[in-house]
């Protein structure tokens, strides 16, 4: 295993990975910075940690809903058509966020 250093919302990060991985961990950092960078530049949350809550949460839930997918239709939709890649509100995920961001507005530490 190795160490790479990437950089997430301007912050670096060593990170282990396994031989062979770099690629594909160097891609999860490019989603979720995209994701992260993304709630940061609306405006409504600062708090990074937050930010990552949120950013997770997003990331997790278009995960599921591509798997879902995929399980009705394996063929149906191509993975670059997806809904998730093409930025189309899901408007239960932004209900989601909504009531997330509530939930957490009073609470400036989430931990």
């Amino acid at each position: 295993m190795k160490q790479i250093e990437v950089q997430i919302m301007g912050q670096s990060y060593l990170l282990g990975c396994p031989d062979g991985g770099e690629s594909q961990l160097r891609d999860a950092v490019e989603r979720v910075d995209a994701a992260m960078c993304k709630i940061r530049d609306a405006g409504k949350v600062k708090a990074r940690d937050r930010i990552a809550v949120l950013a997770s949460l997003n990331l997790a839930f278009d995960l599921a809903a591509q798997q879902a997918a995929a399980a009705a239709a394996p063929a149906a939709v191509p993975a670059a058509t997806a809904p998730a890649e093409t930025g189309e509100a899901d408007p239960k995920a932004a209900q989601l966020i909504q009531r997330l961001d509530q939930a957490l507005a009073g609470d400036g530490h989430l931990l």
